[in-house]
């Protein structure tokens, strides 16, 4: 993979809008950016009243990504190389993992480190390292 057109400051603005949106929620709503937790929220709810903003949360991730597209002009398409059973796979053993680890990448290494919680500092060294490995064998090993 090759990244072509790497903006920085594109790529900065979205972190600062990324930790703003987090801050946000937690200080309005006293919940954590978790996406795993905010979908989680919506395909079982809990509390019927807390509904609303989850949606919200996840059509403004969603809204977003178009909105940028659309105001940047230019062809961001992504091409997927996999099939669609890999592709499905993948997105079950990653919602088991985020069952298992209590949160994703964007509940424990956005917030769960900013507010310096130990278990997300495990949490998100342990998904980097078995990403790296999984990369590794992917790519070098298995020759993917």
């Amino acid at each position: 993979m090759e990244i072509y057109n790497f903006t920085p400051l594109s790529a900065l603005a979205g972190g600062i809008l990324i930790g703003l949106s987090a801050v946000l929620l937690l200080t309005v709503n006293g919940r954590i950016a978790g996406i795993s937790g905010i979908v989680h929220g919506i395909v079982a709810p809990e509390k019927p009243n807390d509904l609303d903003w989850r949606l919200l949360f996840l059509v403004g991730l969603i809204a977003g990504a178009f909105l940028y597209r659309l105001l940047n002009g230019m062809d961001t398409s992504i091409a997927l190389e996999a099939s669609i059973l890999i592709v499905g796979g993948g997105g079950i053993l990653t919602g088991i993992g985020t069952a298992v680890g209590s949160g994703c990448t964007s509940g424990h290494g956005i917030c769960g480190l900013a507010r310096r919680s130990s278990r997300s500092l495990a949490a998100t060294i342990s998904f980097m390292l078995v990403g790296g490995i999984t990369v590794f064998i992917l790519r070098h090993v298995i020759g993917g």
